[in-house]
């Protein structure tokens, strides 16, 4: 029998493959639990927007968010005053209406943001108070949740806290980050960084959210 040398190439192999492991196990734990995790799309330095808008006015009255799917757009107001509209990306179903987990639509209808994360991996998230009340209602009228769940749910609406996010309706649907130049989130809405740290400023737990088709 050949006798094979543990040589320095084999070594270093070994160490690689360590690192890899290591390193995969650290992405994982400092991953945005909020944030379906798909692969960003590709920034080019020279095309992030760059902007000379006033600062806005900090607090504001009665601040609400609009989006507008067909158009790709998300609005701030102030009341009824509109104070900025930004670019918006959908998810990569961007005309349906979200029905299911996994179907890679935004929702449309009437919530709140029910958190806001600072430490996002998609720099800041503001989370979406989806499946509402009447997702819930369908999703029970269609068999994807239990009567114990649909009654979860509206509760939570009702509280307006976090509604259950880990049900077969789906969940985890945030504004977020990284990028608004294509429909590439799993029903997420993305504004380009600078947006989103404006919007994370201005807004607070309970603001409401439209998305309109």
């Amino acid at each position: 029998m050949i006798r094979m040398r543990r040589t320095p190439v084999i070594g270093l192999i070994v160490g690689l493959v360590l690192l890899a492991a290591f390193g995969c196990r650290q992405i994982a734990k400092s991953s945005d639990v909020g944030v379906p995790n798909k692969p960003l799309p590709a920034v080019n330095p020279s095309e992030v927007q760059q902007t000379d808008r006033q600062p806005l006015e900090l607090p504001l009255d009665n601040p609400r968010i609009l989006v507008r799917k067909a158009a790709r757009q998300l609005e701030l107001y102030s009341g009824d005053t509109l104070l900025r509209t930004y670019k918006a990306g959908l998810g990569f179903s961007p005309v349906a209406d979200k029905k299911h987990e996994g179907d890679g639509a935004t929702p449309e209808g009437e919530f709140y943001v029910f958190v806001k994360n600072n430490r996002s991996a998609y720099y800041l998230s503001l989370g979406i108070s989806y499946p509402n009340a009447e997702d819930a209602d369908r999703g029970l009228r269609d068999g994807l949740i239990s009567r114990v769940q649909h009654r979860a749910i509206t509760e939570a609406i009702r509280k307006k806290t976090a509604p259950p996010q880990y049900t077969r309706l789906g969940g985890l649907i945030y504004i977020h980050g990284h990028g608004a130049r294509s429909d590439w989130t799993w029903g997420c809405v993305a504004l380009e960084n600078e947006d989103i740290r404006e919007l994370f400023d201005a807004v607070k737990v309970g603001t409401p959210v439209t998305i309109l088709p």
